[in-house]
């Protein structure tokens, strides 16, 4: 290699014939392809979403009539407020706020916990264990449906708000997440320069492991919360109209001779809007916090 070579700019150094390297801080630029796919994948994705909001928009007959409305009406208001009425949505979002808030903040404090232990700790049968919990997400939830609710019953929880949170206080797949995570972003090192600084071990949690763990709780945070948010089966078995959630409130709209689609519509766009909310609050942070433990993988 001569001289001229080795003080040739970076960004000008060919990679064979006819090809440079890209330098450093230049970026990659999408061509008209790349936004038209990514259009179309919007497009699709809101689609639901769009409907249920013109649905909701309407009137029970229109509806009913073909071929279906593509726009919004001038029903949206007065539907809302009949869904917000007939199914105390009032209540239901407190009780969803707590319920999905508490699921959320346990599942990825615990699971960060537990997927450092088995990343970086050494102790008897840690593979075992992983294996056992792992185990665990096999097993179809609907099975432990009936022993679970008669043990919510004997500690006289029914209809009441913990037995929804108690058992997804921490989930299988949110320690194998977070195991996974770490055992990549954390390097062995740091904790053993914490260790040689006389950290504690919840010193070393607080300061090196959460710190590195940031985007991936971010990540199951965010899903911990669309699935509690969501989840129907196991609250519309353990709560009543009286103490709903979201989820259980919407489905008294269902009943009747003549259910009222534009109604039922409208309520699924209110049950919709917190989880709207919540990503335009913090999506910027969640996919911030991705990118960040991208670049330093």
């Amino acid at each position: 290699m001569t001289t001229s070579e080795l003080t040739l700019p970076r960004a000008g150094r060919k990679k064979g014939p006819g090809r440079r390297v890209m330098g450093a801080g230049k970026q990659l630029h999408a061509g008209p392809v790349t936004y038209i796919v990514l259009a179309v994948f919007a497009l699709v994705s809101l689609a639901p979403l769009v409907w249920t909001a013109i649905a909701a928009s309407r009137t029970d007959r229109r509806l009913a009539q073909t071929p279906p409305p593509l726009w919004f009406g001038g029903n949206l208001f007065k539907n809302l407020q009949a869904a917000w009425d007939q199914a105390g949505l009032g209540t239901a979002m407190v009780n969803s706020v707590i319920v999905a808030g508490t699921i959320t903040i346990s599942t990825v404090v615990f699971s960060t916990l537990a997927g450092f232990a088995f990343a970086k700790l050494r102790f008897r049968f840690s593979g075992v264990l992983l294996l056992l919990t792992i185990g665990t997400m096999m097993i179809p939830p609907q099975l432990a449906v009936v022993p679970l609710y008669l043990w919510m019953s004997d500690l006289g929880w029914s209809n009441q708000l913990q037995t929804v949170v108690l058992p997804t206080l921490v989930t299988a797949f949110g320690t194998f997440f977070m195991r996974q995570y770490l055992v990549q972003a954390l390097p062995t090192e740091l904790i053993e320069a914490a260790r040689v600084d006389g950290a504690s071990s919840l010193r070393v949690v607080w300061h090196v492991v959460f710190p590195a763990a940031r985007p991936a709780m971010a990540v199951l945070g965010l899903l911990t919360f669309v699935f509690a948010w969501n989840d129907f089966l196991w609250p519309i078995i353990a709560l009543n109209q009286q103490n709903p959630t979201v989820q259980v409130a919407l489905n008294s709209l269902g009943t009747g001779y003549v259910p009222d689609q534009a109604v039922i519509m409208a309520g699924a766009l209110l049950g919709t809007l917190p989880l709207l909310i919540a990503f335009i609050l913090f999506g910027k942070q969640i996919v911030g916090g991705i990118m960040q433990g991208a670049i330093k993988g």
